[in-house]
């Protein structure tokens, strides 16, 4: 498998056939490495492959550039033209997730495309929104240095389960103790009724997408279907549990959930090919001012740039 190091002195080679593939408006030596390798994972897996990669790791412009948006069905619509949709698909996730609603109407729209065959891939993270795709799918291919992360919604920047949590401590110690009232008043002073409806909304909507989505795909005819996506929903939402939307959660910890996991050491030949994947990806974006791409194993691709701040 070429590592980091490898990945980089090939692009680098390919970089001395730049100025002659200019004039034949040939792709970059960063494109080329990422497509020959997408291939190769291809022709290996016999499945559509198609790489959901934000460059949140590397850039410091933020959401919305590199979040889920709905800016990304448009990206997907283009990848999934022409691909032979009986061969399912392999979903490589590299995201920190964004919007519930974008991420409800992709989830939607995949299903549509390719029904419940869809494998998650994730070579690294695929947090918050991203862990809620990896939960539509009917296995999540993850290695030894994979993590997902917590799905508890966040509004304003702070996460919804908390705000109710807060407020509700706050009404059960003031019934307690009326007194108290004067030190919650400048903290609960800020939640204004609505601001603590679309809260509960927001919490309400994401366990109700996991929900179904593991009930319908990876558990769909499983006798306790039910039960696992109600319990695996509810864990992997338990900000009391996880401590912070932040939070990493291993492997270990998802199969100990009830998540259909497949670890990538089981399968050395497609460990080489994700992780080679994943490196080709990571040098895009150190590389350049790139914020998403989505890209399928033809080298269709969709590559957004992150927006340049104004001096």
């Amino acid at each position: 498998m070429p590592n980091w190091n490898e990945v980089l002195r090939e692009i680098e080679r390919e970089q001395e056939k730049t100025e002659r593939d200019q004039k034949r408006r040939q792709p970059s030596p960063l494109d080329r490495i990422r497509r020959r390798y997408l291939k190769q994972l291809h022709r290996y897996t016999k499945r559509n492959a198609i790489a959901y990669y934000s460059g949140w790791l590397v850039r410091t412009d933020g959401p919305p550039a590199v979040a889920v948006s709905d800016a990304d069905k448009n990206a997907f619509m283009s990848a999934i033209h022409g691909l032979d949709r009986s061969q399912g698909l392999d979903l490589i996730l590299h995201t920190p997730g964004g919007d519930l609603a974008a991420t409800e109407s992709l989830v939607d729209y995949l299903r549509k495309m390719f029904g419940t065959d869809m494998r998650a891939i994730v070579p690294q993270l695929a947090m918050s929104a991203g862990t809620m795709i990896a939960c539509s799918c009917r296995s999540i291919v993850m290695g030894k240095q994979s993590n997902l992360g917590p799905t508890d919604p966040q509004i304003r920047g702070v996460p919804a389960s908390g705000v109710l949590s807060e407020f509700n401590k706050a009404i059960e110690h003031i019934k307690r103790e009326p007194a108290a009232a004067a030190v919650w008043q400048p903290i609960i002073g800020k939640y204004n009724p609505t601001f603590l409806e679309s809260c509960q909304n927001a919490v309400n909507w994401a366990d109700q997408m996991v929900r179904e989505w593991l009930s319908t795909g990876m558990f769909e005819g499983d006798p306790e279907t039910i039960t696992k996506a109600e319990t695996i929903a509810k864990q992997l939402a338990d900000a009391d549990t996880t401590l912070s939307h932040a939070r990493h959660i291993h492997l270990e910890q998802l199969e100990e959930m009830g998540l259909r996991i497949e670890r990538l050491e089981e399968d050395p030949k497609l460990q080489d090919l994700v992780l080679t994947v994943h490196h080709a990806f990571m040098h895009t974006f150190s590389s350049t001012g790139v914020a998403k791409i989505v890209e399928n194993h033809n080298g269709v691709a969709t590559i957004l740039l992150a927006p340049v701040k104004k001096q």
